[in-house]
């Protein structure tokens, strides 16, 4: 009645709960997870706040020292009223770059355009061109002559002429570089680039193929990689040229009052006036440009991003000031340059805090512990990419953020559903297996209780309240815990119900013997359920036990009857004294011998040996001399024959040797000569030197007969004749 009960309830759990494999939940969950923040990036969704972060990145970075090596020459309003006019006319200009070159700049920038003749002055600009090979000018290049405007063309003639194009983003910040840009066919280097090499020409260093790539571009101690449409937070961006990201330097300010920080400003006034001093200038990149807000050379980088308020642009001239100083830092003293992973890393990135999002929310089921699990998470993926930040890696954030907080949430919500559906399947099983009078249990899948009947706990001797919610290492000796957890984890590992004998100590300390059925069941929201089905088999155990022993006992006991049937056999088929085979196992093993010889066509020999001078020996020496003459005359016998021949003593004096399979009677002859030989050898037993010789009589299957009497008779006729005619011979029938 018990087994058919429960056979109705694993059939009723089947229906409520599918019997499905166990998925791996976090890992499905972080592939989605990931899938849909990957197509977000693909879409470009996310880069506006990616390019975000990064600039708060830059915000928050330490500062580094001012920049010496650049000093800006600042066409400032007030310069604009001094000199009157704008365009700045050429005479000015020529002005303004002779004085500097008075104090032997290592490389002079002009980011003016000057293209077209701004009179007074225009030959003293030109005779300036000309004298002075550490100035560079700027073009603007474009694929569209309207749009391109022309260098001076004494700088272009002695290749003295960069472009000053800049990169804007989708949200009008510059974040990247360009290095160099060809137009028909022919490369353009940037304004920065160009100062930057003239610069470091002076410290021996000159552009070269970087060892890894020839196609990058290796400055000192630097490696500009090529910016790739994917790279970092970017999608599908035009990477046209040689572009670099740029990692901007955060110079220190001067002073508070300052409105650049990091570079040293002074006014073109002050150069005309010359109230700049030598040190400034000497050896130094000077850059000259315009800061004056009725210019509109403005533009925003990263530092220009204000969390609070308009964000803050910076004059153009700075931003080249930027450029340079970066690529001579970096060539220089290795200053990290702003790289990013490869595609299939940073997806990887991704997946890994998505699995960790989910992962950890699974793990820590507490809602208040998983919250402060998931805020420490998201403090060290933020701190570790900004780490990574300040040694030059742009890593992305935002998606590893979102990846981990989605796949959090989506296990947080999947693990309220299941909590909710265990708590309804908890209080389903105990109204159903409450009337089944089998003892049964339900584990979770951390191998606790969770519902238990009234037959279980009666067998186990301790209450309810007592076994929820505990494991059995809580209230049973360890070896057999350990037995049922091996058990409980084969079921959950395999998914297959199974039956296994086992045994426990209840709480009075009375050991049972039972036989536990295990099955796995899953409810509606994925809650795992093993399933145990007990029956006591304590009687039939004892009976069983009683029965082994029963039949080790028979089986002792055959075992000794059939020991001593061997021996007696044996001793009915072997001479005591000698151990040698007696007359009648000697009888059967010639009939047999003869009948194989017969069927193989082959010749058998049988030798009949009586000892000479055994009797003198026993009389004078005694019987107990005489018995061991006797043996170890067997055992030489023994010794001097094949293994395929057979040795037997009649009695008394006399033995015998059946010779099998013997090609001629030659052998024969030998074979009695060599125990004559052995026999004659002296024998030395207690001191006393005995020594005694053979009568040996031959008859041979079938050349003699082919009777075994008859062979016995002849080989014995034979010996007699042998001691008539002197004894110590063998003599053939």
């Amino acid at each position: 009645m018990s087994k058919q009960l429960g056979k109705h309830l694993v059939r009723l759990l089947f229906t409520f709960k599918q019997f499905l494999s166990r998925g791996h939940r976090e890992l499905m969950t972080a592939s989605g997870v990931t899938a849909c923040i990957l197509l977000l990036r693909f879409f470009g969704l996310l880069q506006s706040i990616e390019w975000a972060t990064l600039d708060q990145f830059f915000q928050l970075r330490p500062v580094e020292p001012p920049e010496e090596l650049i000093v800006i020459v600042a066409i400032d309003e007030a310069s604009l009223r001094q000199v009157g006019s704008w365009p700045i006319p050429d005479g000015a200009i020529a002005q303004v770059l002779q004085k500097l070159n008075v104090y032997k700049p290592r490389a002079i920038g002009l980011d003016i355009y000057r293209d077209l003749k701004v009179e007074p002055g225009h030959q003293n600009l030109v005779a300036a061109y000309k004298s002075m090979p550490n100035l560079i000018g700027i073009e603007l290049l474009s694929n569209h002559k309207n749009d391109s405007v022309s260098p001076p063309l004494e700088l272009s003639q002695r290749q003295q002429v960069g472009f000053n194009n800049v990169l804007l983003d989708a949200d009008g910040k510059i974040r990247r570089n360009l290095l160099y840009w060809h137009i028909d066919n022919q490369a353009h280097e940037s304004f920065a680039l160009k100062l930057a090499k003239l610069y470091l020409k002076g410290e021996g260093i000159t552009p070269k193929k970087a060892a890894d790539n020839p196609e990058n571009l290796q400055l000192g101690k630097a490696v500009f990689y090529r910016f790739q449409p994917h790279d970092g937070g970017y999608v599908g961006t035009d990477n046209r040229g040689y572009q670099v990201l740029s990692n901007f330097p955060k110079l220190a300010c001067r002073d508070s009052s300052s409105e650049i920080c990091g570079f040293r400003r002074v006014s073109m006034w002050d150069v005309l006036t010359d109230r700049v001093p030598k040190k400034w200038i000497s050896d130094r990149i000077v850059l000259i440009g315009s800061t004056a807000s009725s210019v509109q050379d403005w533009v925003l980088i990263p530092y220009s991003s204000r969390l609070m308020g308009t964000a803050k642009p910076v004059a153009g001239i700075e931003l080249q000031a930027y450029f340079i100083s970066e690529l001579i830092r970096s060539a220089l003293q290795g200053r990290p340059l702003l790289q990013v992973w490869a595609d299939p890393i940073e997806w990887l990135w991704i997946f890994a805090w998505a699995y960790v999002g989910a992962a950890t929310s699974w793990q820590v089921r507490r809602f208040s512990k998983s919250i402060l699990c998931i805020l420490w998470f998201c403090l060290l993926l933020t701190g570790s990419t900004y780490v990574a930040f300040l040694f030059g890696w742009w890593i992305p954030l935002l998606p590893a953020l979102l990846a981990f907080s989605i796949s959090a949430i989506v296990i947080t919500s999947q693990i309220a559903q299941m909590q909710e559906e265990l708590k309804r399947s908890k209080e389903f099983l105990h109204q159903v297996i409450n009337t089944i009078p089998d003892p049964i249990f339900v584990k979770n899948e951390k191998h606790q209780l969770i519902v238990l009947n009234e037959a279980y706990c009666q067998l186990i001797g301790y209450s309810k309240n007592q076994l929820l919610e505990k494991s059995d290492y809580d209230f049973f000796p360890k070896h057999e815990a350990d037995v049922f957890r091996q058990q409980d984890q084969l079921i959950f590992r395999s998914q297959q119900p199974h039956e296994h004998e086992e045994e426990f100590t209840d709480a009075s300390g009375k050991t049972h013997f039972i036989s536990t059925k295990r099955s796995l069941h899953k409810d509606a929201a994925g809650n795992f359920f093993l399933v145990g089905v007990i029956r006591d088999i304590t009687e039939r155990k004892l009976l069983e036990e009683e029965l082994k022993r029963t039949a080790a006992e028979l089986f002792r006991s055959n075992n000794e009857l059939k020991l001593q049937e061997d021996q007696l056999r044996y001793l009915a088929y072997h001479d005591p004294l000698t151990d040698l085979p007696n007359r009648k196992l000697f009888a059967e093993q010639l009939c047999e011998s003869i009948e194989w010889a017969q069927s193989n066509n082959l010749l058998l020999g049988l030798l009949f040996i009586d000892l000479d001078g055994f009797k003198q020996v026993n009389d004078t020496l005694g019987h107990e001399i005489g018995d061991r003459l006797l043996i170890t005359v067997g055992q030489r016998l023994s010794n001097s024959l094949r293994g395929s021949d057979t040795v037997s003593r009649l009695g008394g004096d006399e033995f015998t040797v059946i010779l099998r399979a013997i090609p001629k009677l030659e052998v024969a002859a030998k074979v009695a000569e060599k125990i004559l030989a052995t026999i004659t050898e002296p024998i030395v037993l207690d001191g006393h030197t005995t020594k005694v010789s053979a009568s040996i009589g031959i008859s041979v299957y079938p050349l003699n007969s082919q009777d075994y009497e008859t062979l016995i008779k002849q080989a014995d006729a034979a010996m007699y004749r042998a001691k008539h005619l002197g004894k110590n011979r063998y003599e053939f029938a």
